[in-house]
């Protein structure tokens, strides 16, 4: 069956600057689709920035990674849609609206990454995979829970959307690594509901075993979706997000991690969320862009 035409952003706006022979819809097995979403950001503002300031530092990424000695921009051509335009749209439509078009790319065959906007973008992402991969594990690297049944009234917010996850997907199909905040709710719903959270506090500490890595793996389902807040990381190489919680992780051991999540289990897709760029500070965005791209290797190698 041919793929259907898509218009894309050229190069100049696309992700990693790719020339056109390595970035039409047609041809790539990649898809990036920017979300920039933002509606219930609860301090720091700015995520509906994310996804261009991504796109501009991606620019500056370089094609090879020496860790896996290839080049999966020009392996398998990465295709990067215009912006979606959610137009007023807030809430479960806008959800909705990112759910239908991850679909028809489901379709198309492509592996779509999802560049946010605050975190709600991530409910739209994981319902459309988890039609075609219904015994998926959903993979959360956060700070925060974002459990809570609603927050300010909104069932909608960013600090629900794994609530809203849950209205599709069982307890004991969501692993959440990193969390060191949470509110009250929250911490008893893991409990009760069969998630499985490993703390920062509780992998700082040597709680778990060694082998705790292993243990995260036992956790998860051979297909895999990552939904990666940014605010997972430590302030110092991560400032640039709506709430900047102590006490997070570093570069070179969250690397190491999803490599081995990729060698070991199928990674479907990934959403990256929660960037909120500084313009006198562009560090944060590099970061994430060359994030988005070691994942992408990860998983497709």
């Amino acid at each position: 069956m041919e793929t259907p035409s898509r218009t894309v952003l050229p190069p100049s706006w696309n992700f990693l600057q790719l020339e056109e022979q390595y970035s039409t819809y047609e041809n790539a097995r990649v898809v990036i689709l920017p979300l920039p979403y933002e509606a219930t950001v609860s301090y720091g503002t700015g995520t509906h920035e994310g996804p261009s300031a991504i796109l501009a530092a991606s620019h500056y990424v370089e094609f090879f990674d020496e860790e896996y000695e290839r080049e999966v921009c020009f392996d398998l051509g990465i295709a990067t849609l215009p912006p979606l335009e959610f137009s007023g749209c807030v809430g479960k439509p806008a959800v909705d609206l990112i759910h239908n078009t991850v679909q028809d790319l489901l379709e198309n065959g492509k592996f779509i990454v999802g560049l946010g906007g605050e975190h709600t973008i991530s409910e739209g992402m994981v319902r459309a995979h988890a039609r075609y991969h219904p015994g998926m594990t959903v993979l959360q690297f956060d700070a925060h829970s974002d459990l809570r049944k609603e927050y300010e009234g909104n069932p909608y917010s960013h600090a629900s959307v794994m609530a809203r996850i849950m209205d599709f997907l069982p307890g004991d199909r969501i692993v959440q690594l990193g969390i060191r905040a949470q509110c009250k709710e929250e911490f008893h719903r893991i409990r009760g509901d069969g998630i499985t959270t490993f703390y920062a506090r509780d992998i700082r500490r040597g709680y778990h075993d060694p082998s705790w890595q292993e243990n995260v793996l036992r956790s998860l389902d051979e297909s895999v979706y990552i939904t990666f807040d940014v605010d997972y990381f430590d302030p110092a190489i991560m400032p640039s997000t709506g709430t900047p919680e102590p006490g997070g992780f570093f570069w070179d051991e969250t690397l190491d991690w999803i490599a081995k999540i990729g060698k070991e289990r199928n990674i479907i897709g990934f959403d990256v969320v929660e960037l909120a760029p500084r313009k006198d500070f562009p560090a944060p965005d590099y970061l994430a862009a060359k994030l988005i791209y070691k994942i992408l290797v990860a998983a497709l190698s």
